[in-house]
Formats: structure tokens, sequence, C-alpha cells
């Protein structure tokens, strides 16, 4: 398919410059099969792509010469677009997870929260840690700083301290995450 004009369209990402809007006097070729066919003038490029009825696309133009190949537009179009859907699947998102916590906390409901917690950081999510002190508790503060910093040292091996204990308000939080492995 030939298609006569200039492109330089933006569709979901993928940017695409073909035939005439080229802005190169020598090109280095891809014929149809992949093989470099070497380093010619940009119009016998397009002559070649025309005979057989097909568009001279900008593979990369940040080398000298640019390299361009000779393929249908619609085409390209679509295997940039699977190629830019194969990065965004394979890319790994890193949540983060909040565990809540209170300043005096029974031991059984402690070591629950803190396998939760363990859980969160061996998937790989980062994970708040956040103390609400309640009515008058704000004056043992102690106690909130003791709590973090007891989860802080039992996922030591698992964790690093991305955001060390700081008191905001009537909250204390705490940010950890996860190794890298």
């Amino acid at each position: 398919m030939i298609n006569k004009g200039t492109f330089r369209r933006q569709e979901r990402g993928v940017r695409v410059v073909a035939n005439e809007r080229i802005r190169a006097r020598e090109v280095r070729l891809i014929g149809e099969e992949g093989g470099a066919t070497g380093v010619i003038s940009l119009a016998e490029a397009i002559e070649k792509a025309r005979a057989v009825d097909k568009d001279v696309v900008l593979v990369n133009g940040q080398v000298e010469p640019p390299i361009v190949k000779i393929i249908e537009l619609s085409k390209f179009k679509y295997q940039q677009q699977q190629k830019a859907a194969a990065g965004r699947k394979s890319a790994k998102t890193q949540d983060l997870k909040e565990v809540r916590f209170s300043p005096f906390v029974s031991e059984g409901d402690f070591l629950a929260k803190l396998n939760k917690v363990r859980k969160f950081l061996e998937k790989g999510d980062k994970v708040r840690l956040s103390l609400q002190f309640k009515g008058r508790a704000i004056t043992k503060k102690e106690f909130g700083y003791n709590v973090l910093e007891r989860v802080v040292n039992e996922t030591a091996t698992i964790a690093n301290v991305e955001l060390a204990p700081k008191l905001m308000g009537k909250k204390l939080i705490a940010q950890l995450q996860p190794n890298k492995k």
C-alpha cells in the first residue's frame, strides 16, 4: 500500500515518520526481508519501496545516516504498538500497601500485622506503617516509636527503611521498601 503525502502522527505513543517526511539526503536502507541494502539516497529508497507497493519508514533517526525500512506503514505501526504493549505488560508495578498499628497493641495482633507486612515485602511491594494516636495516647509517643522500631527490626533482613518513623500530627508514619533481589 502506497501512502502518498507526508506522515507524522502520534497515535497511542507511536511516532511514525514515513516517505517524503523523512529529512535526510542519504539513508541506510533495510529491505523487506530485513537485510541491509546499504547507504543510498532517500529518493532511491522511496522508488524501491513504491516498486514493491510499500512505504519507507524511519526506524532510527538518531544515527548518521538515519536507518529506514521498506515496509507497509500500517504493519509498522502495528508492530510498534505490540512492542509498547509488551513493555507495559512486563513492567512490574510496585504498589504501596499500608498496615496500621496502635501504640498499645497486644502481642497476637502485633504478630498478625507483622506477618502481613512480611508478605507484602516478599511480594515486592512497599509498605507504609502508620500508627494513630487516639485521645490522650499522644502523651505516650515513646510507645508508638517502640512499636514501629520493633517492626523495622523484625523486617531488617528483607526490607530497608525508606522513610524513618516521623510524627505528623497525631499519626506516626514510617515506610519500608523491599531489598533488591
